[in-house]
């Protein structure tokens, strides 16, 4: 794509676009880090790592700014394609949809699918080798089902759905509109439910089920299990890495982000625009408020007011935690003290 093509593409995306020069209307095939950037590529430097002598030395053709006098005098001065932006990693993002887009699927059935009794299959539906669709299943237009997936009986798939290869959709479960399900995970699988009794412990059996709102996306191997009654509930634009467990009857806001290896207890209430870093652990029944921001490896176990920035196990302000840690390699000479004052004292 041309730069200058991508620029009317940009303005037609509505990101922010402020100002462009074109200094020489190339094809940009590829984009790449400002550092790793070669020729017919584009990159992009953002508020907070803006640094002149970047691109000074990037080998990129074009660039995206942010709106900075200083920086794309430097690209004029270098000869280099520039658009300055409200947001250049959206736009670089936007960018990269535009000059590698995904490859259309075919429109097709391949014949070595298996589909159950009274399947509701809605236009440019594509179905992969060896997916299995049970009975009373409904699968909207644009729906893309890759190969070995497995959807049981009773499942509602809306529009413009993406499920990857391999993934399990169990009995029951409601997919929004282009929700994408990436390989291997797993939704409306058994809640962890067991009632101790004299004789050991017996199952409780998980009857109800769960729901995805619209543009939800589930990484790989993540599992979002349905409850004993009532569901489980994912709200519309949550975005969830890979490797996530979600236990039986959680809900969660919309907007929410969850990264590799969070682990929500059952019951737990999850707020709008909350955002769980890496090894997070959500305990059961606990309560997590709107825009809560959890630092990797906290440990929630009740309730997080909204807006908070929570640390450490079991999580505490953020602000408290950092002054803690600050102080952790200094208990040993600390400890050294008070021993010998406990010394002097008993002396």
């Amino acid at each position: 794509m041309k730069f200058s093509q991508l620029i009317t593409k940009l303005k037609e995306s509505q990101v922010g676009l402020i100002s462009q020069g074109i200094q020489n209307d190339i094809e940009i095939v590829s984009g790449a880090s400002i550092e790793l950037a070669k020729e017919l590529e584009i990159t992009f430097l953002e508020r907070g790592n803006i640094l002149a002598s970047q691109i000074e030395t990037t080998n990129a053709s074009a660039i995206l700014l942010p709106d900075d006098k200083e920086l794309i005098q430097v690209a004029k001065n270098r000869n280099i394609n520039w658009a300055s932006l409200t947001d250049p990693r959206l736009a670089f993002a936007v960018t990269l949809e535009l000059i590698n887009p995904p490859p259309k699927p075919n429109e097709l059935i391949h014949k070595t699918s298996v589909i159950g009794d009274n399947v509701t299959i809605g236009k440019r539906v594509s179905i992969g080798a060896k997916v299995c669709i049970g009975n009373n299943c409904s699968i909207a237009d644009d729906v893309v089902i890759h190969p070995g997936v497995v959807i049981y009986e009773n499942v509602e798939i809306d529009l413009a759905v993406e499920i990857h290869a391999n993934a399990v959709i169990h009995s029951g479960t409601k997919i929004g509109k282009r929700c994408v399900i990436h390989s291997n995970s797993v939704l409306g699988s058994e809640g962890f439910g067991f009632v101790p009794t004299k004789n050991g412990w017996r199952k409780m059996p998980q009857t109800g089920y769960v729901v995805l709102e619209e543009e939800v996306e589930i990484g790989c191997g993540s599992c979002v299990d349905r409850p004993s009654v009532g569901k489980t509930y994912i709200g519309a634009g949550t975005k969830i890495d890979n490797l996530v467990q979600i236990g039986h009857g959680v809900s969660t806001g919309k907007a929410c982000a969850m990264a590799s290896q969070v682990g929500i207890a059952g019951g737990a209430k999850i707020g709008d625009g909350v955002i769980l870093a890496g090894q997070v652990g959500v305990g059961n029944r606990a309560v997590v408020g709107d825009r809560v921001i959890a630092s990797s490896k906290s440990g929630i176990t009740g309730k997080v007011n909204s807006g908070e920035i929570v640390s450490g196990f079991p999580a505490i302000p953020n602000r408290i935690w950092l002054r803690c840690a600050a102080t952790f390699n200094k208990l040993p000479e600390m400890l050294k003290i008070l021993k010998t004052l406990q010394k002097k004292g008993s002396g």
